[in-house]
């Protein structure tokens, strides 16, 4: 049984990371270790997720910034110190399914040829579950003129791979949308990825998040849109019709966009 390392950055999420780490010692794949980075946190994020360390100091590791770095460095530094052969993603708001390790790694054993798998995500709110997120079964280098590939939270890949690209993008562009720039060096370097539409994975999904989608970092991930599309050599005028996405998306309001989600919701319930 192969380690899973499982690389979480962490940040403000007091409320909420307990349920998400519990959710990992539940797995019923067991041989996984946790490597966590606490990225600066201002409220009591870190306490907590020590107080899990002290409890599992075989199992979790804990590390914090001096500064807040932003995610891209901070899943960097859990990369550096993680040992599996297998590496998977995890966030501190959300939950895992008790199955979704094991699901992961027996996909990718029964296919050789696929170097990553994704899975849908099940989006839920404190008023309770909203719509399942699914993304294409077989994404391919042309998937990113549309839409993103995989659902980056819910990722299990090769070390290696991880290795070969060289973590994550550091930059200002990539402060958010850094899983939408690995995405183009992922399919630019040849290698491909699946994702299993089974929701192994619960998505928090609120106002507030919403809100962190702002205006400057829409326009950040736009310039990893045009990085992106001049690396697989995408023609040009694709470039204009994602200018437009983007501005027509910063300029509807935070309430619209939520009032769209609560509307799914209703509709995904009938």
């Amino acid at each position: 049984m192969e380690l899973i390392s499982i690389i979480m950055g962490v940040y403000n999420c007091e409320k909420t990371v307990s349920q998400a780490i519990e959710s990992i010692l539940d797995q019923t794949y067991e041989n996984w270790e946790l490597i966590i980075c606490d990225d600066c946190s201002t409220d009591n994020t870190f306490i907590i997720v020590d107080e899990f360390r002290r409890r599992f100091p075989e199992k979790i590791t804990l590390m914090q910034n001096e500064h807040n770095m932003r995610l891209s460095y901070t899943l960097n530094r859990c990369l550096d110190h993680s040992k599996g052969y297998y590496i998977a993603r995890m966030d501190g708001d959300d939950i895992s399914r008790k199955d979704r390790l094991e699901k992961q790694v027996k996909y990718l054993k029964e296919h050789p040829g696929i170097q990553l798998v994704g899975t849908g995500m099940q989006q839920f709110n404190d008023s309770g579950l909203i719509q399942v997120i699914e993304k294409p079964e077989h994404p391919d280098r042309w998937t990113l003129h549309t839409c993103i590939p995989f659902n980056h939270a819910t990722i299990m890949t090769y070390k290696y791979i991880y290795d070969s690209l060289g973590g994550y993008t550091v930059s200002e562009r990539t402060k958010r949308g850094q899983d939408y720039d690995l995405w183009f060096r992922f399919f630019h370097s040849g290698y491909s990825g699946d994702n299993i539409n089974d929701p192994l994975y619960y998505v928090r999904e609120d106002m507030n998040a919403i809100k962190r989608r702002t205006f400057k970092m829409r326009w950040e991930v736009f310039q990893t849109t045009r990085y992106g599309f001049r690396l697989l050599q995408y023609p040009r005028i694709w470039i204009v019709g994602a200018f437009f996405r983007t501005l027509f998306k910063s300029l509807t309001p935070y309430k619209i966009q939520y009032l769209y989600r609560l509307f799914q919701k209703r509709s995904a319930m009938k």
